[in-house]
C-alpha cells in the first residue's frame, strides 16, 4: 500500500493549547493524526521561526496519539501571510523543491489551517498538479462533551472526481454562453471562425491587454468590438463606456484634439476645454477602428497613452490620465505599412500581442445561412414584421449566395443590405422566388458598377499596393487592369480564360485557357483568387 503523507500549515490559533486543557480542545493538526480509518504515515508541518515552540508542542502530542507518525518540520518565513504574491510564491517554491513520489506515496493537502490566502494557494497548486495530491478538509466534532474524543471529522476532495462533473459542465455552459454572445447568438458553422471566437473569449475575460482585429471592410470588426465590450462589462472587467472612433475620419489638427482633447485657447476656435475620446473612455473600452490611418504624431501619442495611461492634451502643460482597455481594427496589412514607413513598428508590437483576423464572407460561406436567419430576426426587432422565405425562394437565394457568382465584396454589409431589401419588399411577409431573382440582379449590378467605377490605378492598387503600381509601365498597367476587370466578371479562371482568349483559342487544336491566364497573372505575383474581388 502507498504511504499516506499529509502537508499542513501549523495553526497558530486553532492548534494552540496549554497544559492539560489542550486535550479538551479540537486542534486540527493533532486531530489529523487521530482520524479513524485514515492513518498518517508522515506529516509535513509548515511553520515559521516564531512558532517553533508551538510546533514542538504539537509534535510531542502527535507522538502521544500516533507514535508511528513521522513529523517533519518545514520552516517558511513570511513577512505578510495575507500577501497573495508572497504566500503563493513561497508555497510554490516549497512544492517545486519537494521530492514527490506519487507511485509510492499518497499526498493530502490540509486546507483547514493557515490564512484564507494560504488556503486559496493550496487549491491552485493542487488543481494545477504542481502538488500531485488531494485536498483535505478537517472539521471539529459536533456537540462537544466532557471526555469526548476530539479528533473531529475529515473530508477528502479529489479535484478529478466525477462528482465535480456538474461544476465542469456549468463552467463549459457559461463559456458557451460567452462565445455565443460574441457571435450575437448566431450558430456559425465555420470551424476556424468558431475556434477564433473561443480564443477571443478567453483572452478578453482574462486579459486587459490591447486586442487588434484585422480583416476586410464589412467583416464585422466593429460589431465584434462592441460585443467584446459588453462581455467585459457583464464580467465586471470594465465599468466605463464604450468609445468608438474611425481613425480614417481624423484629419489635420483636429485629429489630436479629438483623441487627446485640448485646453481653452490651444488653437484658433478652441473656445473651451475638450476632454478627448481617450479621456472619455476612462475605465471602459476604446475602439480605434482603422488605426492604420492614424498620422505619425497621433501614433506616437497613442503608444505612450497605451503604455503609460497618460497623455498631454493639445495646448496643455499638465498630463492627464485615462485607464482604458484598447481594441483596434484595421483592414490594412500593418506589417507592410511598417515596412513602408507608414506605421510605427513599436506601436504595432504593442498591439500585436493579441491579433485576430476576421475572414471575409466568401471565406466562410457555410455561415451565410445562419446569418440569413439572424438578419431576419433583426428585421423583426427593428421593424416589427416577421418575414420568411418560401421554400423555393430560400433554396434559390442560398444557392446563389454560396456560388462563385456572389462576390460579397462588402462582406456582411452586402448580406445585411440584401436581406433588408428583400424583407422590405416582401409581399404579405413572404419572400418569393421573384423577389430573390430581383435581388440577385441588384447585387450583380452593384458589384459590376463598383468594379467599373474604379480607375485603372485604383483597381491595381487594391491588389498590388501603391508602390508596386507606381513601378508599372503604362502598357502593363492598362493591360493588367483590363484583365482584372474581366476576371471579376467570371465565376472561375476557366471561364475568364475563355473570354480573354476567345479568338486565339480557335486557332489552336487544344487550348488550356486557364493555364495561360494563370501564367500571365503570375508575372505580377498574382493568382486568380487574388484579383477576383477587392482585398
Amino acid at each position: 500500500m502507498k504511504r499516506r503523507v499529509a502537508i499542513s500549515i501549523l495553526g497558530t490559533t486553532l492548534d494552540l493549547g496549554r497544559h492539560e486543557e489542550r486535550w479538551t480542545r479540537w486542534r486540527p493538526n493533532v486531530g489529523l493524526c487521530r482520524q479513524p480509518g485514515m492513518f498518517i504515515d508522515r506529516l509535513e508541518l509548515i511553520h515559521d521561526n516564531h512558532s517553533e515552540w508551538l510546533a514542538k508542542g504539537i509534535i510531542t502530542d502527535i507522538e502521544t496519539v500516533s507514535p508511528a507518525t513521522e513529523v517533519r518540520q518545514n520552516i517558511i518565513n513570511l513577512r505578510d501571510p495575507w500577501d497573495f504574491s508572497e504566500v503563493y510564491t513561497s508555497l510554490r517554491d516549497f512544492a517545486r523543491n519537494y521530492n514527490f513520489d506519487p507511485e509510492s506515496e499518497d499526498y493530502l493537502v490540509n486546507i483547514t489551517t493557515g490564512t484564507h490566502v494560504a488556503q486559496i494557494c493550496w487549491f491552485l497548486l493542487t488543481e494545477a498538479r504542481i502538488i500531485p495530491g488531494r485536498l483535505l478538509q478537517l472539521s471539529p466534532p459536533r456537540g462537544r462533551e466532557p471526555d469526548r474524543d476530539f479528533a473531529g471529522t475529515h473530508a477528502i476532495i479529489d479535484l478529478d472526481l466525477s462528482r465535480y462533473d456538474e461544476i465542469a459542465k456549468r463552467f463549459a455552459s457559461e463559456r458557451d454562453d460567452a462565445t455565443s454572445f460574441l457571435k450575437s447568438g448566431i450558430s456559425t458553422r465555420n470551424a476556424a471562425f468558431n475556434r477564433m471566437i473561443d480564443e477571443i473569449e478567453r483572452v478578453v475575460i482574462r486579459s486587459s491587454a490591447p486586442v487588434l482585429l484585422t480583416g476586410p471592410t464589412g467583416a464585422g470588426k466593429s460589431q465584434l468590438a462592441k460585443r467584446i465590450y459588453e462581455l467585459k462589462k457583464a464580467q465586471r472587467k470594465v465599468t466605463g463606456p464604450f468609445v468608438e472612433v474611425n481613425c480614417a475620419t481624423l484629419r489635420g489638427d483636429q485629429a489630436m484634439s479629438t483623441l487627446f482633447g485640448h485646453v481653452k485657447g490651444a488653437f484658433t476656435g478652441a473656445a473651451g476645454e475638450r476632454a478627448g475620446l481617450l479621456k472619455s473612455a476612462d475605465k471602459g473600452v476604446l475602439f480605434l477602428d482603422e488605426i492604420g490611418e492614424l498620422g505619425a504624431d497621433e501614433q506616437a501619442m497613442c503608444l505612450r497613452a497605451i503604455e503609460e495611461k497618460r497623455f498631454l492634451p493639445v495646448g496643455a502643460d499638465r498630463e492627464v490620465s485615462a485607464d482604458f482597455q484598447l481594441l483596434a481594427g484595421t483592414n490594412r496589412d500593418l506589417r507592410e505599412a511598417v515596412q513602408k514607413g507608414q506605421f510605427r513598428e513599436d506601436l504595432l508590437a504593442r498591439l500585436n500581442l493579441w491579433t485576430f483576423g476576421l475572414p471575409a464572407l466568401r471565406e466562410r460561406r457555410e455561415d451565410i445561412e445562419p446569418n440569413l436567419e439572424f438578419e431576419l430576426r433583426r428585421f423583426l426587432e427593428l421593424e416589427g414584421q416577421n418575414i420568411t422565405f418560401n421554400k423555393e425562394a430560400r433554396q434559390r437565394y442560398l444557392s446563389f449566395a454560396n456560388s462563385p457568382e456572389a462576390l460579397w465584396s462588402a462582406n456582411f454589409r452586402d448580406l445585411s443590405a440584401s436581406i433588408t431589401r428583400m424583407a422590405t419588399l416582401a409581399p404579405q411577409g413572404r419572400i418569393t422566388v421573384e423577389a430573390v431573382e430581383d435581388e440577385i440582379r441588384r447585387l450583380k449590378t452593384s458589384w459590376r458598377n463598383s468594379a467599373q467605377s474604379l480607375s485603372n490605378d485604383d483597381i491595381l492598387i487594391e491588389i498590388l499596393g501603391r508602390d508596386a503600381v507606381a513601378g508599372l509601365d503604362l502598357f502593363d498597367s492598362a493591360q493588367l487592369s483590363a484583365v482584372v476587370r474581366l476576371c471579376r466578371e467570371h465565376a472561375n479562371i476557366s471561364a475568364a480564360g475563355r473570354a480573354l482568349f476567345a479568338s486565339s483559342r480557335l486557332e489552336k487544336k487544344s487550348s488550356n485557357d486557364a493555364d495561360r491566364l494563370s501564367k500571365y497573372l503570375a508575372r505580377f505575383g498574382l493568382r486568380f483568387e487574388d484579383v477576383r474581388t477587392a482585398r
